[in-house]
């Protein structure tokens, strides 16, 4: 039986909740998405890609974007495919220059395959996002195609079957608010940019197109930028004297969390730093990370100095070099809630905006290039405008007077030269002329000088409702508690092959970075020949423990005893399973330690 005490809580916490959810929260400013990115990319290997990049330039690309990435915080996936899944890597947390380093190695040893079928990459990396995405994060795929499909006839596969496969997934994408951009890889002038176009369309990202593989950097720092709300900033471009060469950098603010320094270039070149007091700096050091590949060198400087930096850059006699700045912020911009009343044509409603990082305003300075304008669009006819906004120094104001009975979705956009940021839109219902854009208030009581009898026909159903109200909340708060409880320890997994006894090294997993629940078929990378581990699940337990559903036709043992784990078993510290795979003649072993 639940005391009242906890029963009023329950009830606050519900209309609180609710509150939040229909308002899109009171509890201060709304603000917009966060910049922390789960990003899959997706590259066709195919044989076809020897003509259509014929400079091998699209892996560079990928590990360009992944050198991009803030130093900490990002989820980076893989997936390479023909007409099936060649290589994948499910999302794994980048927390450190180790991290990117693993990916771009996995990224490199990527092989070719004879056939083609996009839809196969796409539904990968739809699964992958669907698996593995922290919805704290901001979801994005990234496509590298030619656009053409080219299925083995020895094969049951028809086009007709890949087209239905490939709209499925993109209707998923859609639907869960993962936008793919895709670059369509035109070098031997055979690009198909149908499906390619219509995929971004569809999903809300965005369709480039190249004829050389030289440009992909650039593109993909457009994609990066547009993704994280920056701006891709050129810098310089220059044919290299074989001397060094100086190249100004501005860093606007002190705000900046990290500046990105990209300088692509056919051969190698060397690098000397100076800071904004003119002091040579150590390269690499503890704040200025530097990656290289074969097209390009990016120098990272985390939480640099405002002002006016140098950069020195000695290439190799009449190269061609191109040097981009894109800046990492950590910087959102939350619009004040709107009063809630009922609205009509002809109202006139406030407007204001600010930029805050870890919810603490940020420093003036950052507001004295900005501008904002209020993007308003009428929901019915479609039609978007905009009205410029007030900078008043410490954040953004104006007012928006409503034109007509309809419904308007209103966000504010502030920018300046290096990035942007968008507060999450509004809406505001003035179709009938009494809508409004946040939840409604209780009506205030009416006092007659009239007695009337006591409603307890209306007490009785509202206590109820109350009850019902409250069991619901203890259901939910259960249900959320549960899917986000976390892990503590990590697992040791190894993979016997039963055939020639073979042993790959351990491999450790760390399950903090998972909630609720993590698939082993995850934990194995997704690999496509462990399939069946999709259905073998493991939830945290109490105590530091660990349990384990078995849903699939796997066989597991403990300490040579079969375990029926149909309804969960619990592993504790130090315990070591064995998985006997059916598809494959091959046995998993994980060890739990905590």
């Amino acid at each position: 039986m639940i005391r009242m005490t906890a029963l009023f809580r329950y009830i606050l916490c519900l209309w609180l909740l609710l509150g939040l959810v229909t308002s899109g929260g009171t509890t201060g400013f709304a603000q917009a998405g966060t910049d922390k990115m789960d990003a899959v990319l997706v590259v066709d290997v195919s044989n076809s890609m020897s003509e259509s990049d014929k400079n091998g330039v699209s892996l560079e690309a990928m590990k360009m974007f992944v050198d991009m990435t803030s130093a900490q915080g990002n989820k980076i996936g893989v997936v390479a495919y023909t007409d099936k899944i060649e290589r994948e890597k499910a999302l794994v947390n980048v927390n450190s220059e180790q991290d990117k380093k693993d990916i771009k190695a996995f990224i490199d040893s990527l092989q070719k395959g004879a056939y083609t079928d996009i839809a196969v990459g796409v539904g990968e990396a739809v699964k992958i996002l669907e698996d593995g995405h922290d919805q704290a994060h901001s979801p994005i795929i990234v496509l590298l195609a030619d656009g053409n499909n080219y299925l083995n006839k020895a094969s049951s596969r028809t086009q007709q079957k890949s087209d239905q496969e490939l709209v499925a997934a993109v209707k998923t994408a859609k639907d869960k608010g993962y936008p793919i951009y895709t670059i369509g890889l035109n070098a031997d002038g055979k690009l198909n940019r149908a499906p390619l176009q219509q995929i971004s369309a569809e999903t809300g990202g965005a369709f480039f197109e190249t004829s050389t593989a030289d440009s992909l950097p650039q593109i993909l720092s457009e994609i990066f930028a547009k993704h994280a709300k920056v701006k891709v900033v050129p810098v310089q471009n220059f044919t290299s004297n074989g001397q060094f060469q100086e190249v100004p950098i501005s860093i606007p603010n002190g705000s900046v969390l990290e500046a990105n320094i990209s300088i692509t270039s056919g051969k190698a070149v060397e690098l000397k730093l100076f800071d904004p007091a003119g002091g040579e700096l150590t390269i690499p050091s503890n704040d200025i990370l530097l990656s290289r590949s074969r097209t390009y060198s990016l120098l990272k400087l985390v939480q640099p100095a405002q002002g006016e930096w140098k950069l020195q850059v000695k290439g190799a006699d009449r190269d061609k070099i191109n040097v981009n700045l894109i800046f990492n912020y950590d910087v959102g911009l939350e619009m004040e809630p709107l009063p809630s009343k009922t609205y009509k044509a002809g109202d006139v409603i406030p407007i204001k905006a600010a930029l805050s990082t870890n919810g603490q305003p940020v420093s003036p300075e950052l507001y004295k290039k900005m501008k904002a304008k209020l993007i308003v669009q009428d929901m019915s006819s479609k039609q978007t405008s905009e009205i410029d906004l007030t900078n008043t120094g410490s954040g953004f104001e104006g007012s928006y007077t409503i034109p007509a009975a309809s419904r308007y979705e209103i966000k504010v956009r502030a920018e300046e030269t290096s990035f942007y940021r968008e507060t999450k839109p509004v809406t505001v219902d003035a179709s009938q002329g009494g809508g409004k854009a946040t939840s409604p208030q209780p009506p205030a009581s009416s006092h007659t000088e009239e007695s009337s009898p006591f409603p307890w026909t209306a007490v009785i159903v509202g206590a109820v409702g109350l009850i019902l109200v409250a069991a619901g909340a203890i259901y939910l708060l259960s249900a959320w508690k549960k899917a986000n409880k976390g892990f503590t320890g990590q697992v040791a997994i190894e993979i016997v092959d039963e055939d020639t006894g073979e042993k790959s090294s351990p491999q450790y997993k760390k399950l903090s970075a998972f909630k609720g629940k993590v698939k082993l078929h995850q934990l194995l990378q997704l690999a496509p020949e462990f399939q069946e581990t999709e259905k073998v699940v493991f939830l945290p337990g109490k105590n530091d423990t660990l349990l384990i559903e078995n849903r699939s036709g796997c066989r597991i043992e403990k300490a040579g005893r079969v375990l029926d784990a149909s309804k969960g078993k619990e592993l504790k510290k130090n315990d070591r399973i064995k998985i006997s795979l059916t598809s494959v003649n091959k046995s998993v072993y994980v060890d739990y330690i905590v």
